[in-house]
């Protein structure tokens, strides 16, 4: 089995900012060593998190507000109470979202269908740089 270790690093505007890393995901498995396994994505930090959509704009537009429905950020969190940094809607969106996702490939190639793309978005309320690590495992 080989394993290989990759990061991505990326500029987000925060505010529920949704970004498709689709591109570089594959670009990474295509350039690895790896020829049929899984890439585990993992984004570090606790207000941002990863998952897969169809990247439209109508549905972007549809995940922003369901966001803001289930978890406002106009509500007083006690994060923001111990922390005073304004951004507990943020953690509490990262959570319930998730900081992983594990993508099979084969033959170099994410096995994801027609209209799937894979996701970060960043709940913080500023803009940040954020870190994808990537870890590709699979036969060589």
């Amino acid at each position: 089995m080989a394993v290989e270790k990759r990061a991505l690093r990326l500029n987000t505007r925060g505010d529920t900012d949704i970004l498709n890393i689709t591109p570089q995901i594959a670009r990474e498995v295509e350039a690895s060593g790896v020829s049929s396994g899984v890439v585990t994505l993992f984004i570090t930090g606790s207000t941002a998190g990863i998952t897969t959509v169809e990247y439209e704009p109508g549905l972007i537009q549809d995940l922003r507000e369901a966001w803001e429905r289930l978890i406002p950020k106009g509500i007083d969190y006690h994060h923001d109470r111990h922390q005073g940094e304004g951004n507990g809607y943020a953690h509490v969106r990262a959570s319930l979202l998730g900081p992983f996702l594990s993508i099979p490939f084969i033959h170099r190639k994410l096995l994801l269908g027609t209209w799937q793309q894979v996701v970060l978005i960043d709940f913080d309320n500023r803009p940040r740089s954020r870190e994808v690590v990537l870890q590709i495992m699979g036969e060589p």
